[in-house]
Formats: C-alpha cells, structure tokens, sequence
C-alpha cells in the first residue's frame, strides 16, 4: 500500500516506533477521505508485524504483502487485532463474518457501546501472537456517548503494550477527556500533484480531464475524489459554470438541472452537487471585491447552509438542486456593450 502526501505523519509515528516509548493512543484528526484509515491499517500491521517477526524490510510503515502478520490481518483473523467500524443496521448483516457482509448494505447511525465492551475480551487474555496489540476506532465521531465514556476507561488504564489508532475527522466535537489522553497526529488535505498520484494509482484507467474534475470535487480528499470517479464530475462543473458565467433568466437551465438530479439513480450525483455548488460561489467571491464580494460571500453562507443540511434533513433533491442553482444564477453579471 502507498500512502500519498503524509510522509511528515509516517515519520513521526516512525520515529516513535523506534524511539521504544509509543504512545499508547494517537488520535488521527483531519478531513473525511484523507487517508487517515489507511495510515491506522498501515501503522497497525507495522506494530503487529515488527513485534511478531521477521521484521519487515522496508524503512517506512509497508510491510511485504506475504509477510505472516499481513496475511492474518487481510483474512480477519488475527487475535491481537481488532477495528471497530459502525455495523450494518441490518441484524442478521450484522452477525455475518466481516468478509460475507454486503458492502453497500446501510450501517448503523453509530459503534454501538456493545462494540467497544468487546474489547474486554482482546485484553482479559494475553497477547497471542507477540506481546503487542492493535485497535483501530473509524471513526471515534461515530461512539455513542455511554461508547466513548467505555472507551475512555481503556485510555485511562492502557492494557500493556497495546496501541489505539483513533480516527477523528472532527476532534472538537470528541470528550475533552479522550482527546487530553491521546497523541494528536494531524492529517492535512492533498496537494494537487498527491492527489493526482493517489487518483492514477487507484484508477489507472482515469484520462487527465477526469483526474481534473476530481481533483476539484474532492478538495484534497483522495477518498472522496475516488467515490465520485464516474460520476461526470466534468459535467456537473459545466453546468454550474454556466449559471454563473451565462446566467439563466428563464430558468431552464436550473429546472433541468433540479429534475434531472432529483432521479434516484442520480443520487451521487446530486451529493457532489451538493459539495460543489457552495465551493462555485465560494471560488467566485475570491475575484470580486467591494460590495459585489460581500454579496458573494452572504451568498456563499446560505447555500453552504443549505447544502449541509440538505441531506441529514431529508430536503427535497430537486427543491433544493432548483434552490441552489437560483444562487449560482444570481452572480451572473450581465456585460452591457
């Protein structure tokens, strides 16, 4: 596995690793879709694998793909590592192993306290494999309340030689308590020239034009980015390009726009207008100034507030698609010749 744009985080855990005094939890904060998973999958099998043996031969978190530990781990089945993720909402998906579970069925609001309980069981016996431990949490935002409290007591009192990887993507809204007890390694957004490398590594096949709009859609966010791929991203830019640069005094260009995103099959779609249409207004008050830029901005707030609540609020797609076209139309500045 490659991880793109993060080296200063690799080398800090690295350098702790190798220091012998690693914390005992780190809390991985930062923007939804920036690999912070798959640095806590990374550091993770680097603890369990240097601690089991052979040590793996290269200088950074990689580990050999048929190293031992690394088998283990990708079959689900090593005993002294444990993720906690939401669960499917769907109880008999739920009791399926990790590798039969459907992975478009719909999760649960939140890691249920029974989850983080669990790990009562990893830690009331002793290590299996080496004398180390791994637990990744994706995400610590998704504990219920009385979860995060269970997991605080872990924090508080660490079971010996065990690592936590706690995955945050908003570290303000986590107990005071959990964050005090952790190592803080902060994960920024990507670069365009990282997101272009960890787009083509993914999605060898995406021409440069693609690559581009996602780019711009996925706002230094490789993950996010990549759950757009195929979703003409390029198209949906255009159109928003056009209500702002043309207008639409008729309102066609917004009707069309709000009926076809209101589909089901358009769904996605209708997500990343939802991310992108606030961001088209935000862009565009940056070259205004005066007056012109302060309506912009007021502009940009509302559908920002719109946008974000669209989806938690069950607003209604085409309603709101309609809604935010109106305030992209409204900054066309009509040239008079």
């Amino acid at each position: 596995m490659t991880l793109f744009g993060h080296d200063g985080q690799i080398a800090e855990f690295r350098r702790a690793m190798d220091s012998g005094k690693l914390h005992h939890a780190w809390l991985l904060s930062g923007p939804r879709g920036i690999g912070k998973r798959s640095f806590a999958d990374m550091a993770a099998l680097r603890l369990l694998a240097v601690a089991a043996g052979p040590a793996p031969a290269t200088g950074d978190l990689n580990v050999e793909p048929d190293h031992p530990t690394a088998k283990l781990i990708a079959a689900h089945s090593h005993p002294d590592f444990r993720v906690l993720t939401r669960p499917p909402k769907d109880k008999t998906e739920r009791r399926k192993p990790l590798d039969e579970r459907n992975p478009d069925a719909e999760l649960a609001r939140n890691i249920p306290i029974e989850l983080v309980r669990s790990l009562d069981a990893l830690f009331g016996n002793t290590p299996s494999l080496s004398d180390r431990r791994a637990v990744i949490i994706d995400a610590i935002d998704d504990l219920e309340r009385s979860g995060a409290n269970a997991l605080l007591k872990n924090l508080e009192e660490p079971p010996p030689k065990s690592v936590f990887l706690l995955i945050c993507h908003n570290p303000g809204r986590i107990l005071p308590t959990i964050r005090s007890r952790c190592r803080m390694l902060k994960f920024a957004p990507l670069d365009d020239d990282a997101m272009t490398s960890a787009l083509k590594a993914a999605e060898p096949e995406l021409s440069d034009s693609e690559i581009a709009a996602l780019i711009a859609a996925g706002q230094g966010a490789p993950g996010q980015a990549l759950a757009y791929a195929g979703l003409d991203v390029a198209g949906l830019d255009a159109a928003i390009s056009a209500l702002i640069g043309e207008g639409d005094p008729s309102n066609a260009r917004r009707s069309e726009l709000a009926q076809s995103l209101a589909l089901k099959k358009e769904a996605k779609r209708y997500e990343v207008f939802l991310r992108r249409a606030p961001q088209a207004i935000a862009d565009h008050a940056k070259r205004l100034h005066g007056r012109p830029m302060a309506d912009a901005i007021a502009k940009w707030e509302e559908a920002r507030s719109l946008a974000s609540g669209a989806l938690p609020l069950s607003l209604d797609p085409q309603s709101t698609v309609f809604t935010l076209a109106g305030m992209l139309a409204s900054l066309h500045e009509p040239r008079h010749g």
